[in-house]
């Protein structure tokens, strides 16, 4: 008779478990992590300090599920209005908001006091102002204009800084040239999306520039501009020396691809056209990866 009720509390356990993990938005904190590794390797000439590089991941890790958590913790009532978001850990009422408020900033400073000891104080103070930013700037700013995108893709961008600072110790020429790469590519990738769920934002208060911007004029020029800019500056590490000409016709190859996948999208405006831009911006993220790991072994 004991064995139900020990199993209905295992389940429950694993359920509050899976709830608090969602909370951190794992999918997310992959890419980042991902582009971290990207600037440690660019930054120090191949990835041979493997120490070094698991602290990093660490403590970046946990700085961005800090602040991931305190996302959900600020926006969990516009959440509860939107169907893609009402079933998230704090509306369907798996976690309390208390428990979200109070795990994120442990997340946050942990990961930066990790990364202050384990690594060098710039990587710990970038993974503090990319929590600072996202959290306080962006996640407030998504309510009252569509500038949002733009300036959370600031923080966005700031990973392969972090993983640049990790090798190196300082933020230079490459580190910056990885930041506009990845500051540009977030542009037709989160306007896709919104483009995909501006109903869905439009129920949750979002500015979201396709809320605002109902015919998508816009939108398209928004996205195909920062397509077309992110051709020339993804070449750029190729003309710094950080990569040589494997990367340099890839990323070329990559680039064009992506402005026709933005050009179709305007040309049809439809949600089929806008999920065939976000799905190949992810695309185009494990290939240019691709690129710049095949081209680091041969250069």
């Amino acid at each position: 008779m004991r064995r139900f009720p020990d199993a209905m509390a295992r389940a429950q356990a694993k359920s509050k478990a899976a709830a608090y993990l969602e909370l951190t938005k794992p999918g997310i904190i992959r890419l980042v992590l991902v582009t971290t590794v990207i600037g440690f390797a660019l930054g120090g000439e191949g990835v041979t300090r493997w120490g070094l590089l698991l602290w990093t991941l660490l403590g970046t890790s946990l700085g961005s599920a800090g602040a991931f958590v305190l996302n959900h913790y600020f926006e969990r009532d516009a959440d509860a209005l939107m169907d893609r978001t009402k079933n998230r850990p704090i509306p369907s009422g798996l976690v309390s908001p208390r428990s979200a408020l109070i795990l994120g900033p442990i997340l946050t400073v942990l990961g930066t006091a990790q990364l202050w000891v384990t690594v060098n104080p710039l990587t710990a103070l970038l993974v503090f102002l990319t929590a600072a930013l996202y959290v306080f700037v962006y996640t407030p700013l998504k309510r009252y204009s569509w500038v949002n995108t733009p300036v959370g893709a600031i923080p966005g961008a700031i990973p392969p800084v972090i993983g640049w600072a990790a090798a190196t110790g300082r933020v230079d020429t490459g580190a910056l040239v990885l930041f506009l790469i990845l500051f540009l590519w977030q542009h037709p990738h989160f306007y896709a999306l919104a483009w995909m769920y501006r109903e869905d934002y439009e129920k949750g208060g979002f500015k979201m520039l396709p809320v605002v911007d109902p015919d998508g004029k816009s939108t398209f020029r928004h996205s195909l501009a920062t397509a077309i800019l992110l051709v020339p500056v993804s070449l750029w590490p190729t003309f710094v020396k950080t990569s040589g000409l494997i990367y340099f016709w890839g990323a070329l190859v990559l680039g064009v691809l992506f402005v026709l996948v933005c050009v179709r999208w305007r040309m049809n405006k439809t949600v089929q056209a806008a999920k065939a831009v976000f799905l190949y911006s992810l695309f185009y993220w494990v290939f240019l990866l691709v690129f710049i790991v095949v081209d680091a072994y041969f250069y």
